[in-house]
């Protein structure tokens, strides 16, 4: 695609990181030094990065899952969910498996579960929805009855001596005693880090399942005026200035 056909043609378009991105990091806010650059020749990003490929007008989850989505946690969500697929559970559980970790892949990783749940709330069975909160919760809680362990890479990842916040054990109790419950602890028995041995199902593997469960808007995703249609514009434009 030439140049003039992307947005702000001719001039050197500025990116902003997130400031969530940099808090904590000690790296320096650009900001400031971006904004004195300013002037006919340099703007702001906004619009389409040519650096990503070009989301379709009106894209569906699928578009998001090739175009967006990335890396480990990509892989990781198509294994989980290929798991789920073999061991035949239901549908559900399987979009479940697909989702949970959306936002960790395009959004965002804090509180990812959360995230996560209301990007597909409006879009989703509201058990689906449910079991993708608060798996975040329950990964950090053994149940034995379904043969699943504390993970061992959340002992390299945060510490053996590493206690979750009170909001976690608050919400991981209250999903215990949920009727969604299995739903969720699922998620957690196929939520698996590392599987150098797994093969990696292509998306279009669960696309009969995505099309019967997942409400793709005809306006296109981002585009419904759904209360998580920004979230979903967010990873279309992931480089706006505002």
């Amino acid at each position: 695609m030439s140049e003039s056909k992307w947005p702000q043609a001719g001039r050197e378009r500025l990116i902003v990181p997130a400031p969530v991105g940099l808090a904590g990091t000690g790296k320096e806010n650009p900001e400031e030094a971006l904004m004195r650059q300013l002037d006919e020749r340099h703007v702001m990003m906004m619009g389409d990065n040519p650096a990503l490929p070009r989301m379709p007008a009106r894209p569906t989850l699928l578009d998001y899952f090739k175009l967006r989505l990335h890396g480990v946690t990509l892989r990781h969500l198509l294994v989980s969910a290929g798991r789920a697929l073999d061991a035949g559970h239901s549908e559900k559980t399987v979009l479940a498996c697909l989702l949970h970790d959306i936002s960790n892949s395009s959004l965002i990783r804090a509180d990812h579960g959360y995230w996560g749940a209301q990007m597909i709330a409006p879009y989703v069975d509201e058990e689906i929805a449910w079991a993708v909160r608060y798996h975040q919760a329950l990964r950090y809680f053994a149940d034995e009855s379904v043969g699943y362990a504390y993970p061992e890479s959340y002992h390299r990842f945060f510490g053996r001596d590493y206690v979750p916040p009170e909001y976690i054990r608050r919400d991981a109790e209250y999903a215990r005693g949920h009727r969604w419950y299995m739903t969720s602890r699922l998620i957690t028995l196929y939520d698996i880090y590392f599987f150098e041995d797994s093969a990696v199902p292509e998306v279009e593997r669960f696309a009969d399942i995505i099309g019967r469960h997942f409400r793709q808007p005809d306006e296109g995703l981002g585009f419904d005026d759904s209360p998580s249609a920004h979230m979903w514009r967010t990873l279309i434009w992931p480089n706006n200035f505002l």
